[in-house]
């Protein structure tokens, strides 16, 4: 199956050398170009989308907004002329960062590190249909060169580390190449939630919080701005009364 692809750039050149690019890879194809984010939005409404190449400096909405409007992001390329924006691009969980113009020896490193990105990064949750105690749901986490079967129920919150995450129990902590973002779409509607970049917990474990922080087993661990107004929902807090 093809990879589908997106290319977001106000520049019809940018544009044009992504295209021709993406030429010498038949297993990527090209679903739409869009000049601006609003146009780039109703692709992603009308069709899955695998990947995009995305510019940051357009006009109306710069590419960290439009990436910070949607809720499953597909994987991203940056594309830009700014290399100040590197930082705030990873801070994103981009896959990789193209100065323009890029060179097609560049570009083929970054379609590189995008397959590689898709090999042995699904988890499937599985269940023990235990009488006494129900369907208890686990997943098998490769970590430490051991395969680790961690019930949901004992994790008490996932730490992410660029390309890794952490995922912590009271007993244990597993590091495994998994980017958070994977990990996120599996325990939706599980009893979990992203409070921060790099953060995912248990709700039922969060024991205290304020405007900042929330407290569970000896940790406290911070709430981003973008993920505060979910995270108070799902508690049924007025984030107003903080």
């Amino acid at each position: 199956m093809k990879t589908k692809c997106i290319i977001v750039d106000d520049e019809p050149i940018a544009r044009k050398i992504i295209r021709n690019h993406l030429s010498h890879f038949e297993d990527i194809e090209i679903v739409a170009e869009c000049s601006n984010a609003i146009e780039a939005g109703k692709e992603l409404r009308k069709q899955k989308i695998d990947l995009i190449f995305l510019d940051i400096e357009m006009p109306k909405i710069s590419g960290f907004d439009f990436l910070s409007s949607l809720p499953n992001r597909p994987k991203v390329i940056i594309i830009t002329a700014y290399r100040n924006y590197a930082l705030k691009g990873y801070e994103f969980e981009i896959l990789d960062y193209l100065l323009k113009p890029v060179s097609f020896d560049r570009f083929y490193q970054s379609i590189s590190k995008y397959h590689k990105s898709n090999i042995n990064t699904e988890i499937e949750i599985q269940y023990d249909p235990d009488i006494t105690k129900g369907k208890r749901n686990f997943v098998y986490i490769h970590g430490d060169k051991t395969i680790h079967k961690i019930y949901l129920n004992e994790i008490f919150f996932i730490e992410s580390f660029r390309e890794y995450i952490k995922i912590h129990t009271r007993k244990i902590s597993v590091l495994t190449k998994l980017p958070i973002s994977q990990i996120e779409k599996k325990l939706k509607d599980k009893g979990f939630i992203r409070i921060h970049k790099s953060y995912i917990v248990s709700i039922p474990k969060i024991e205290r919080f304020n405007s900042r922080s929330i407290y569970l087993f000896d940790k406290e661990l911070p709430i981003g701005r973008t993920y505060k107004q979910k995270l108070m929902e799902s508690l049924n807090y007025d984030p107003n009364l903080l």
